[in-house]
């Protein structure tokens, strides 16, 4: 069977057994596989009314719900192919994506998101509201059939640097990723219950998708978080086994934590910090008596609190979209929470490698899933090869005969392979800096070094490109003194060209509001130097 047939019998067997919870603030409310199905049927009857036939372009513009996921499953029960939107991102990018891949029908969720779309895009196609949706007559009765190379979903790419574009996912693709990602929750979860997977990252992404699928393949239910500003209130009713999140979110609660601690000091803070001295000393086998006796009074007094703060039940995250700093996985593992890291793009289903429970390495990304191979160019970029790997780009035959050249494609991302098959990022081959030097400098690494120097710094981005030396732009009030201190960390170990000379302050944070981050917390450089120009001219002219 193929992947939405598969779910559509597992959501019919499970009848009144929940298949989504959302989770309103202290609330639960569960919603039974049966209500999905009727909803789904809803949905198609909607479709249908509208004229929608199989292979049209449908999309979805709304924020993570049940009704959300019922409606993605209506738009591919029809043999429809579903465009899943940001529902915060700026109203004109969204028009350009709608525009791009011409919709004979939006989905949203409400007035306030189809009225701002339809000022972006004012010959926009029609636009129906979740509220007519979901009371239109319900279209009972099994998926249409769907043959392995037809489209099923169209989702565009990010953005970093330049124009989104559309990345066409097939049945096929769809179908090899499902049973990968059951295969290796197999691998890190107990027999015999059901798992606690709570959900907060936009269903709109490649790699929330397969999350989301994933649990509907297999039958458990999945939490959905409602409210993302009252995302800690969520988190603690949800009290889950594992979820979801992208470095941006381990970096914010490592922090947090730091930060609490410090402003209590005593002898809590003096247990903290050496504790993890003691925990390094015990990674590089140079811990003595001394130091394992800390390390286990700190688990004890002070990190067995930090779990329970994070979270009681919590066994495992899993985390994706960007390379998570080595440091951040080791120190989530010191609370006693295992991070399995998964790397990936939109246009491989989300995933390359993943990481497996018995050769989990802190700093890399995991080894290729079955049936997908990996190899490095003469660059060091990476290039894959295998049945997750996309068609196309939507209307773009020269970007994708670009992006996949002799069957490989190139991801863009600088790495390294280890002996063992582990995959570790370096940064994206586009991000490269070149200053006058003339060495090619992947600034990634040198922002965590950074970062790990200066823990009340939660942003910063190296530039350099074509300028005498290095200097970073650090946001937000972080003092001198500390800022001074994270340049000293990376460069008393780094080469003379590697050695950031200064430092930028500016005031306002990167976020997606001010279209510094892309949707899913990455950097966009390029809007970044063109939003600070003045002030990084002003500091390389004194």
């Amino acid at each position: 069977m193929s992947f939405h047939e598969t779910i559509f019998a597992a959501l019919s067997k499970a009848g009144d057994t929940e298949a989504l919870i959302e989770i309103h603030g202290k609330e639960k409310r569960p919603v039974s596989a049966r209500s999905v199905l009727g909803l789904v049927a809803r949905a198609r009857g909607a479709l249908r009314r509208a004229g929608v036939k199989p292979g049209d372009r449908v999309a979805l513009l709304a924020p993570n719900s049940a009704k959300w996921v019922a409606a993605d499953l209506a738009i591919l029960f029809e043999g429809a192919i579903v465009v899943p939107l940001y529902s915060r991102q700026d109203p004109k990018e969204l028009a350009v994506m709608t525009r791009d891949c011409a919709p004979v029908l939006v989905l949203a969720e409400g007035p306030a998101l189809a009225d701002a779309l339809r000022a972006a895009w004012p010959d926009a196609c029609p636009i129906a509201l979740f509220a007519d949706v979901f009371a239109a007559d319900p279209i009972e009765g099994p998926p249409r059939a769907l043959a392995p190379t037809d489209a099923v979903t169209i989702i565009y790419t990010s953005g970093t640097s330049g124009e989104p574009k559309g990345v066409v996912l097939h049945r096929a693709n769809v179908d090899y990723m499902l049973p990968q990602t059951l295969t290796s929750l197999r691998k890190i979860t107990p027999e015999g219950r059901p798992d606690k997977v709570f959900h907060f990252l936009p269903f709109c992404f490649a790699g929330s998708r397969i999350m989301l699928w994933t649990q509907l393949y297999r039958g458990n239910p999945l939490m959905l978080s409602m409210d993302l500003q009252n995302l800690v209130q969520e988190m603690g009713t949800a009290d889950p086994h594992y979820y979801l999140n992208v470095p941006a979110v381990l970096e914010r609660i490592k922090n947090g934590v730091g930060k609490k601690i410090e402003e209590r000091g005593g002898i809590a803070l003096s247990l903290y910090r050496r504790g993890q001295d003691a925990f390094r000393k015990a990674r590089r086998g140079e811990a003595g008596l001394v130091d394992r006796l800390a390390l286990a009074l700190a688990k004890k007094l002070v990190f067995s609190k930090i779990k329970q703060q994070v979270g009681p039940s919590l066994e495992f995250l899993i985390c994706g979209s960007a390379a998570l700093a080595e440091e951040t996985q080791w120190w989530f593992e010191l609370i006693g929470v295992r991070v399995y890291q998964v790397y990936g793009l939109t246009e491989t289903t989300a995933i390359v490698t993943m990481d497996v429970p018995d050769d989990t390495r802190p700093g890399h990304v995991g080894h290729a899933i079955g049936g997908c191979e990996m190899k490095l160019s003469e660059e060091g970029e990476l290039l894959v090869r295998g049945p997750n790997i996309f068609p196309g780009y939507w209307n773009r035959p020269q970007a994708t005969a670009e992006a996949i050249r002799d069957g490989w494609f190139h991801t863009g991302d600088q790495c390294e392979i280890d002996a063992k098959g582990n995959l570790k990022i370096i940064g994206r081959v586009k991000n490269i800096l070149v200053p006058e030097s003339g060495h090619n400098i992947a600034p990634e690494p040198l922002e965590e070094k950074f970062m790990l120097g200066c823990p009340r710094a939660e942003q910063c981005m190296l530039v350099g490109h074509a300028r005498p030396y290095l200097s970073i732009i650090v946001p937000g009030n972080v003092p001198d003194a500390e800022i001074e201190a994270g340049l000293e960390a990376v460069n008393a170990g780094v080469p003379h060209y590697k050695k950031i000379k200064k430092f930028i302050r500016v005031p306002e944070a990167f976020t997606i509001d001010n279209g510094l981050l892309t949707a899913n917390q990455k950097l966009r450089r390029r809007a970044v130097e063109q939003r600070y120009k003045a002030e990084i001219d002003r500091s390389y002219a004194s």
